[in-house]
This record gives structure tokens, C-alpha cells and sequence, in this order.
């Protein structure tokens, strides 16, 4: 198993003149595509890392990523087209997992996320423990590299979303912590043609597990970690799910734009 480094090539700076290459033909704005070229969308991307980074209002942009008006506009537009997810999409496709790791993690909300119109319905916010929260549903390959992400409230059950997480990959084990214990889900692994490295809940009959196997499911914890040095991650101070989906699957593709 690898360290999940990955994360480290958003935090310090801006995107590396090789991450660009790799990028630059997945956005919009393109000499090819209708509608204006997007001459300056390397400077775009970078300020949208900055607030995904530090947290703070679109409002605090430093000048030199342009007018934050301009910059929010288009992260508005791309967030509802679903660029980020479809750039997402594109870097992870067809890529081998031996191993599949699926797990979640809640994120608090803060205050303003549930403001406006609408308020928290259809929104991905919920109660739970900690209170008005989101919950990020994700699968990984064995080195914490984001595969996959849902988005439900934070009071969403864990083994609702395993079926959806693990369809269409072809791994040859899913870990996953005993959260994800269901017969029902163990036969769909298993039918699969992959090995479950789940530990039984106590309720559940006991069934072999590979505890050598399973020691690599910190990868996942860790690349959560890692998430949640991005202050836009950390906590969601967005109202629409499409732009805390949008930020998330920006960090998400880092993992795929090796520096």
C-alpha cells in the first residue's frame, strides 16, 4: 500500500504546469467548444482552489484570480452544468482497483448553508448527532484515491449507499467497516466476484476475515483526513449541494493530476 500523498499537491499552492496539461482539456471554454473561450480558465481554477483551501468568502479573492464576481459567476454555472463531477468521471475511468474501500464521514453545516430558499430540503443537509449536517458517502481505490462520492444528509444510513458505491467496479476485495454488515450487501460483493473483508457485526453470524487484508482500509480514514484540511470540506457553508459536490469532486480529481 501506498501513503495517500495525493492531497498534499492541492494544499501548498497552485496547480503545476503538469496538472494544467492534464486538465486543460477537460474544461469548458475550449477554442473547439461554442460560446466564449476560456482564455483565462487556468487563473479561474486557481482561485477556486484558494477558497476551496482557506474557507473564506468568494468576496476575500485575492485580485490577482480577477474579479470575485466573475470568478463565482463561473463556478456557479460550471457547479450547475456538473463540469467538476464529469471531470471526476473522466480522470478515474477504466482505472484497475484491486482493492475497493468504501467508507463515509459527516460534515457540519454551517449556518448559512440552510438559508434561502428552500432551506435544507432536497440540499444533502439532515440532523444527526452533531447536529444540521452532510454526510459524504465515498469509495476509494487501495492507495485512498477518490473512485466515487454520494452526498445524503448526515442522518443517512451508511448501508444504503454501499450497493451504489461498489456498482460497476470489478475488485477483487471491498473493505469496509462492520457499518457495512448486511447479507444483502456480502451476497452483492460476493456476486461480483469480489471477496467482502467486513467484520461481522455481533448480531451477524461470524464468517472469516483477513485481518492482513484489511489493515490497508486506513487509506480511506486517511485520505478523509487529509479532505478535511480543505476548509471547504471541512465544514459546508454552501446551500446547494451542487456547489459543496462541485468543491469536493475539484479535491477529488487532485488525486488524479499527479504534480
Amino acid at each position: 500500500m501506498l501513503v495517500n500523498h495525493w492531497i498534499h499537491c492541492l494544499v501548498p499552492g497552485e496547480l503545476t504546469d503538469h496538472q494544467w496539461s492534464r486538465l486543460e482539456s477537460l474544461l469548458p471554454g475550449k477554442p473547439s467548444d461554442p460560446g466564449r473561450s476560456g482564455l483565462d480558465n487556468r487563473a479561474f481554477v486557481n482561485g477556486v482552489l484558494w477558497v476551496l483551501r482557506s474557507g473564506a468568502r468568494w468576496s476575500d479573492l485575492p485580485e490577482r484570480y480577477g474579479k470575485y464576481k466573475t470568478v463565482h459567476k463561473r463556478f456557479t454555472r460550471w457547479a450547475a452544468a456538473g463540469v467538476w463531477e464529469q471531470v471526476f468521471a473522466v480522470l478515474v475511468k477504466d482505472q484497475g482497483n484491486q482493492y475497493l474501500l468504501i467508507d463515509s464521514t459527516i460534515v457540519r453545516a454551517h449556518q448559512q448553508a440552510a438559508t434561502g430558499k428552500g432551506g435544507a430540503k432536497n440540499a444533502s443537509l439532515g440532523r444527526s448527532r452533531g447536529g444540521l449536517s452532510t454526510k459524504i458517502h465515498m469509495a476509494s481505490d487501495g492507495h485512498g484515491r477518490p473512485v466515487r462520492l454520494i452526498l445524503t444528509p448526515g442522518q443517512v444510513n451508511d448501508i444504503t449507499q454501499a450497493p451504489a458505491l461498489i456498482k460497476g467496479f470489478k475488485p477483487t476485495h471491498v473493505l469496509a467497516d462492520k457499518g457495512y454488515d448486511s447479507r444483502a450487501f456480502v451476497a452483492q460483493v460476493e456476486a461480483a466476484g469480489a471477496q467482502a473483508v467486513i467484520p461481522a457485526r455481533s448480531c451477524q453470524q461470524a464468517r472469516p476475515l483477513d485481518v492482513e487484508v484489511y489493515r490497508a482500509r486506513n487509506a480511506i480514514e486517511r485520505s478523509f483526513a487529509k479532505l478535511k484540511q480543505l476548509r471547504r470540506i471541512a465544514t459546508r457553508y454552501d446551500r446547494k449541494a451542487s456547489h459543496f459536490m462541485a468543491f469536493l469532486c475539484l479535491a477529488a480529481s487532485m488525486a488524479w493530476l499527479p504534480a
